[in-house]
Order: C-alpha cells, then structure tokens, then sequence
C-alpha cells in the first residue's frame, strides 16, 4: 500500500477542481436547455392554440434546447473519467475551465434558443415564412453552445497529460 504524498503541485484538494468542473457543466447547461424548453413551450402552445396543424414544426426550439443539455453531459461524464486521488492543480483547474466553459456557453445558447424559440413559433404561426428566418437565428444561438464544448474538450485533453511526480 503505497502512501499518497501532497505536493506544492498536487495537494489532496485538487480533484475538488475538477468535480466542480463536471457539475458546472451539467448544472449550467440544464439550465440552459430548461429555460430554453420551457421558454419555447410557452410560445408553442400559444401557437397551439390559433394553429394546432403546425405543432409538430414548432417543436423545433425545444429540441435545440434539449440538444444543450446533452453537451453538458458529454463533458461531465469525460471530465469525471480523468478523476484520480494524486491529480495534479493544473488538471484540476484545466477540468474546473472545461465544464464552466460548456456550462456558462450553454446557459447563454439556451438563453437564446427560448427568447428566439418563443417569438419565432408564434410569428411563424402568424406568417408561415418566417419559419426559415426562425431556424437559421435558432442555429446561430445553438452553435454558442457548440463552441463551448469544443474549448471544453481541448481543454480535458490537456488535463490528462498533466502528472503528479
């Protein structure tokens, strides 16, 4: 049974770093993607209720919200795999900047995806052409989210090189 030494580098608080890494980014962006369907499912049911044939294309927002939530998961479950007892700071700390960087991305897309998901389905309901104009703005919003998990996953690439020695 080997004794685990705390260093000036890898103290015994450094995984404490990368856990809050992984529940910030699944925290962040379920709250995203709740704010997002919940604020697009008010506005497809109001729409519901003058066009009840165009629900189905309506759902539209509320799936690219869902959408935000599976990317906070991805880099929660890749953050939580680099977990180790003798992590080092900088990995803790890399693996803190991952999941705050998807998480706070997705709070924002999802922000979005429900202002833009909410007006949208209701003007589409109002003037079917408008529903083109709605998903392109809607995939703007949703590629914030995207540009978060792509720093998130540069960055837990760079924790798993960093070693306690």
């Amino acid at each position: 049974m080997s004794a685990l030494v705390a260093t000036e580098f890898c103290p015994v608080y450094s995984p404490f770093f990368g856990v809050m890494g992984a529940t910030s980014a699944i925290v962040f962006c379920c709250f995203g993607a709740a704010y997002g369907t919940a604020k697009s499912g008010v506005g497809l049911t109001s729409m519901g209720v003058l066009r009840p044939d165009l629900i189905m294309k309506g759902v539209v927002p509320i799936i690219m919200a869902g959408i935000i939530g599976i990317y906070g998961l991805v880099v929660s479950v890749l953050i939580g795999n680099g977990f180790r007892q003798d992590m080092s700071l900088y990995a803790g700390f890399i693996q803190l900047g991952a999941g705050l960087s998807v998480g706070l991305a997705g709070m924002a897309a999802g922000f979005a995806v429900g202002i833009v998901g909410d007006a949208g389905v209701r003007a589409s309901a109002q003037q079917p052409r408008l529903f083109t104009g709605m998903i392109l703005v809607l995939i703007f919003a949703e590629v914030l989210a995207l540009y978060g998990l792509i720093v998130a996953l540069i960055l837990n690439t760079k924790a798993a090189d960093a070693k306690c020695a």
